[in-house]
């Protein structure tokens, strides 16, 4: 795929949604890292709904401490995975409150050294909460950038460093958005619905759907 797609490609998905946002509901920063850690192969929708309930009641790493793991996991137990996100959650507070002021870091390297958060939710972090050039791909940026052709790759990392590289500068800050909601909605895993695509013309996934 050549620049000016690429450019054009962006320039629709801008014009279609200015001002993209996660569909993770929060309010601070912690919120938000609290809800990432908790979307680790769930939905955004399951997490809302357990937020909801817990973020009004603790959404501090002290009062989310203060819930103790059996009260932390009454709030999240809806949620895949939430004996072991509880206990990441737990331990990241702890972290939080010794190592950095109970504020979440605003760097990389000081991010994945939180108990439960990876690359992805680093990124995640990283671009939403503190507007920085990055990429968190998941299923639906993998999928969508492989099969339209913005930036193929074999691997989550290999994707990532090449939407990096070939998104155009003026987009990089809500392209992670763009292509998730993309992913989530119009291109589909196992149908994509090419027939409603915004970009479907420069799209360079050959067998379209109607």
């Amino acid at each position: 795929m050549n620049k000016s797609k690429r450019q054009e490609i962006f320039t629709r998905l801008r014009e279609q949604n200015p001002h993209p946002e996660t569909e993770l509901e929060y309010t601070s920063t912690f919120e938000l890292l609290i809800a990432v850690i908790l979307s680790a192969q769930a939905t955004d929708v399951g997490v809302n709904k357990a937020t909801r309930k817990l973020f009004p009641v603790a959404n501090t790493p002290e009062t989310i401490l203060a819930l103790g793991l059996d009260g932390l996991k009454s709030y999240i137990r809806t949620i895949g995975l939430f004996n072991s996100k509880a206990e990441n959650i737990l331990k990241t507070c702890q972290i939080l409150i010794e190592e950095h002021g109970s504020q979440v870091p605003d760097q990389r390297e000081a991010l994945e050294k939180l108990p439960g958060v990876g690359r992805k939710t680093a990124n995640v972090v990283l671009n939403t909460a503190f507007r920085q050039p990055a990429m968190a791909v998941d299923t639906h940026i993998f999928r969508v950038a492989n099969r339209t052709g913005i930036a193929p790759g074999k691997t989550v990392l290999e994707v990532e460093k090449r939407l990096l590289r070939l998104v155009p500068k003026e987009f990089l800050l809500d392209a992670h958005h763009w292509l998730i909601l993309h992913g989530r909605y119009v291109c589909v895993a196992r149908k994509p619905k090419c027939g409603a695509c915004l970009i479907e013309d420069l799209c360079e996934y050959r067998p379209k759907s109607e």
